[in-house]
């Protein structure tokens, strides 16, 4: 490697960004000013047991499958918090009842991949990449969709406009469009090298031409400028611990989450530019002592809701443009395993809130415990693909066209038009 890209890579380090290829931004769509619209992705990794998350407690399946970790119906002590008389939410959400009540949450159940890949590895592949069954993509839909956002004739799309939260830029994220990766924890709002006036200013006249290293430096200077303007003032046995360790890919725990969740909506507020952001959570690996109202999932869990209500009540009346979207690789067995967790499954649940969510209600087509009903005899079926619900996320909240969504998901011939109703009309 070159001593230049050395120090280039060095740069960006410190500054705890990377910005992501040197494309030019294209304009797309309607020529005007920028969509206010934003779109925040959360992905579990790991696979979290959606089946505990929103409780089919009125399918006789659920409970003669889980003897000890199945969540009580609504009602019992540690019980499920109801839905709709046919779904509850595990109580340790209960942060996020009002949003339901309000009619801003809304959850699509049986909802996944179309491959059947019990590998997490590849099952965060699939789904980053938005084509399941395909490991040749090279780039993620998340960047892709940055891709085909409208820009304004003339004027570049700000570095900031989508913002990846965490240690390392993610799968989703990989592409030509630039983005900014700040870190999680405390680490975001801390000063980085280059905020020292003499080395910045040694860096700045390294990297003062037009050639492309400069400009990457100078628009991963950009982004932690405006980053840190924003935040201103705001603050069981070795080998499955090794696999669960392993499930998460790099993903911090989400004990943090709520303080990470506070500082991406303080940026957010702040910063009209932020569009798009993503952060990554691990620890659902759950194979062992997984707990039914109490105890792990629920220990991850409770974090979790609380950042997601924190996030939208910080977000402020910024929420009323803003979906946030909450995905996991897969699920999880229908049936417990000895060890009192749950093993690799199929069908999960994807969770949507935001001002724009038709929400309140339990979306999908429910295919049901029925031992007739299951895939492969073991798994909650997947009735609705993943990319239904982004598709039709990006093209009515975001406004892009179909030929727009089917470049984000190419090869998916469902992408437009998906009719599920998760949207506001």
């Amino acid at each position: 490697m070159q001593r230049r890209t050395l120090i280039q890579n060095a740069a960006w380090a410190s500054l705890g960004l990377m910005s992501v290829g040197q494309q030019a931004w294209a304009t797309v769509g309607d020529p005007g000013t920028p969509s206010p619209k934003r779109l925040v992705v959360i992905f579990l990794r790991g696979a979290v047991d959606g089946l505990n998350i929103v409780v089919p407690y009125t399918d006789p399946g659920y409970y003669s499958a889980r003897s000890s970790i199945a969540i009580a119906r609504p009602g019992s002590d540690g019980g499920a918090l109801d839905l709709d008389g046919q779904f509850g939410l595990h109580p340790a959400l209960a942060p996020l009842m009002p949003f339901w009540q309000s009619g801003k949450l809304a959850f699509v159940h049986a909802s996944g991949s179309n491959d059947g890949t019990r590998s997490h590895f590849d099952a965060q592949d699939f789904m980053e990449s938005g084509t399941p069954g395909r490991k040749s993509t090279p780039d993620g839909w998340l960047n892709r969709l940055l891709g085909n956002l409208p820009t304004k004739p003339g004027d570049p799309a700000p570095p900031t406009r989508a913002v990846s939260v965490g240690a390392v830029l993610p799968r989703i994220y990989a592409g030509a469009n630039p983005v900014a990766n700040i870190a999680n924890g405390q680490g975001a709002t801390k000063p980085t090298l280059l905020d020292r006036p003499a080395i910045g200013s040694a860096f700045d006249k390294l990297y003062n031409k037009d050639d492309k290293l400069s400009m990457a430096y100078q628009a991963s200077k950009q982004a932690h400028a405006e980053v840190m303007e924003s935040l201103d003032g705001h603050s069981m046995d070795g080998r499955m611990q090794v696999e669960m360790q392993d499930a998460n890919n790099g993903a911090s725990l989400p004990n943090g989450f709520p303080d990470d969740a506070a500082r991406l909506a303080t940026l957010m507020h702040n910063d009209s530019r932020v569009q798009l952001a993503f952060i990554a959570l691990g620890g659902w690996d759950t194979h062992a002592n997984q707990g039914a109202g109490k105890g792990q999932l629920a220990n991850r869990l409770s974090p979790l809701g609380q950042g997601l209500a924190a996030l939208a009540t910080r977000l402020g009346p910024v929420l009323d443009d803003t979906v946030v979207v909450v995905m996991s690789e897969f699920g999880r067995t229908v049936r417990e395993n000895g060890n009192g967790g749950t093993d690799h499954g199929h069908g999960n649940v994807m969770w949507l809130l935001g001002g724009p969510i038709a929400g309140g209600k339990v979306r999908g087509r429910w295919p049901g415990l029925a031992s007739s009903s299951l895939y492969e005899g073991r798994d909650l079926a997947v009735t609705t693909d993943f990319r239904q619900v982004l598709a039709e996320v990006i093209q009515q909240h975001l406004s892009l066209p179909d030929a727009r969504v089917q470049n984000i998901f190419p090869g998916y011939p469902g992408a437009a038009r998906s009719g599920l109703g998760v949207m506001r009309t």
